[in-house]
């Protein structure tokens, strides 16, 4: 039998819950997950629920008929306003009378006859058609001195009785307009991740705050408010690394060659036509000389560009599996995670998520083994090898590290991250994601492991780069591109400041 999801818009009142139970129980429904929570939306209620598919129409068409599917999201008219009622008996009830014919939802009224205002009562109301809300403001002014407060026909000053509405209409602005099932879903996905959060004692403020908040800032940080963080790094004569902070997510890497470009990790989707603007000036051309691209891994951050590039992508097979599962935590431990399964979803929507079409996988069977991981393949950039790593699965599954011992340069992914070196804003929007997933790392005690692995091979690897150290250099999946000096990843050479250009 099929698991499917409702969202029941219901009536607080005794017994609304257990009949819309016993609908489902009568149509051989089980209830797989409930979740409502008056502090959060008096009036919604999560269902997912197992039965055979005949079943779930007929528990839709019952849910509609006692008036408790939700299946629009059509944005309320919010209307408050300040009136004077006359002081008589049944003045108060007449007034309701009106809201109530309209099909009004008051959420907020304020009147006390011993107050600063005696004559006056303020209310908020919301109701779901344009011409209801018209109607009622024209019949209020005709029957009542009125003065209007505000006006709202966009849904954006929402108040926290309809939460989940507000909530759907602030995706709305962070991914455009979509149908409303789609959106329904997601929010059904999102309720999901807040519960099990809350299960392990999260603030619910704090975890939509969160999810709102990882969109915001990705949709606000592109055009021209884009900006980033640059590194231009001779390695040899004939072969330059240029490392690009966005301003979320993973570092971009190219290295510039005379047969070519190849780039390591792409960044977010949503910053496609930025990263491309920003390498018009940094490299001339290099559109035309991108010759090869190399994932790390399946992160949206590292490979959610992949798709702009038209040559093909280098990666592990369990990238290419994690990319086509929608779930970051595909082939560890943790797969089973409901976090880490709808954030991927929700990190994959925000970020324009547009992952490699054109692939070539490395190879799994070990050619070698090099600091406690297996040597999986070797690619050549330039004239220089570089070995293919096989990661242990700590932060995920199929990540690889690229490492040249003749120049001295290790590519760490995420294992190894400067955090220290972090803007603010960067630090900040990192901290979002461990909100949400409670960890990056799908097995954190085996990232430590691989973290303090790659760390002694940084050690025992001298530098043969142009710029007089001996260290080797490590290209952190975040953060600037670093050398170690004792227990610190201290970031090498000059660090410019990008923002784009305004005519």
């Amino acid at each position: 039998m099929a698991k499917y999801s409702f969202i029941a818009k219901m009536p607080n009142d005794p017994g609304a819950l257990h009949t819309a139970a016993a609908l489902i129980t009568r149509e051989q429904g089980n209830i797989n997950r409930v979740q409502f929570d008056q502090r959060i939306d008096p009036h919604t209620v999560f269902f997912e629920v197992t039965c055979p598919e005949a079943s779930y129409s007929r528990i839709e068409q019952g849910l509609a008929a006692l008036g408790y599917l939700q299946d629009t999201l059509r944005p309320l008219h919010v209307l408050k306003f300040s009136l004077h009622l006359p002081h008589e008996p049944g003045a108060l009830s007449a007034f309701l009378d009106l809201t109530t014919s309209s099909r009004a939802n008051i959420s907020y009224i304020d009147f006390d006859d011993r107050g600063r205002h005696p004559d006056r009562v303020t209310i908020t109301l919301s109701v779901e058609e344009h011409a209801a809300a018209e109607r009622l403001l024209d019949t209020l002014k005709s029957r009542y001195p009125i003065e209007i407060l505000e006006y709202d026909g966009t849904g954006k000053r929402l108040d926290d009785t309809v939460f989940y509405l507000r909530l759907a209409q602030q995706i709305r602005e962070i991914i455009g307009d979509s149908e409303d099932p789609f959106l329904l879903s997601f929010l059904g996905d999102i309720n999901h991740a807040v519960q099990e959060l809350m299960n392990l004692g999260e603030d619910p403020r704090k975890i939509f705050e969160s999810f709102i908040l990882t969109g915001k800032t990705l949709t606000g940080t592109t055009a021209d408010r884009f900006f980033a963080d640059i590194q231009t790094i001779p390695l040899a004569p004939d072969l330059t690394l240029h490392c690009i902070q966005p301003p979320c997510g993973g570092s971009i890497f190219l290295l510039d060659t005379p047969d070519g470009i190849t780039m390591v990790d792409t960044g977010y989707g949503i910053y496609t036509r930025d990263i491309a603007s920003l390498l018009d000036d940094l490299i001339p051309g290099w559109d035309h000389r991108v010759a090869d691209l190399i994932i790390t891994h399946a992160d949206a951050d590292h490979c959610g560009a992949g798709g702009a590039y038209p040559v093909p992508a280098r990666l592990h097979p369990g990238t290419l599996e994690i990319i086509r599962a929608a779930n970051r935590a595909y082939g560890s431990r943790s797969e089973s995670s409901v976090l880490e399964e709808i954030y991927t979803t929700m990190i994959n929507l925000f970020s324009r998520f547009n992952p490699p079409v054109q692939v070539v996988s490395f190879g799994t069977t070990p050619l070698g083994e090099r600091a406690g991981f297996p040597v999986i393949g070797t690619v050549d950039i330039g004239r220089y090898p570089f070995e293919v790593l096989g990661g242990l699965g700590g932060h995920l599954h199929g990540q690889v590290y690229l490492y040249c011992r003749e120049i001295g340069v290790l590519f760490p992914a995420d294992t190894v991250i400067n955090f220290r070196h972090l803007s603010p804003e960067r630090a900040a929007y990192n901290t979002l994601a461990v909100i949400l997933v409670t960890s990056v790392n799908v097995d954190s005690e085996l990232a430590k492991q691989e973290r303090r692995r790659l760390l002694d091979l940084a050690r025992d690897s001298s530098g043969s780069y142009e710029g007089g150290r001996e260290a080797c250099l490590l290209c952190c999946g975040h953060g600037p591109v670093s050398v170690l000096s004792g227990t610190d990843l201290l970031p090498f050479g000059e660090i410019r400041h990008y923002r784009p250009s305004r005519s």
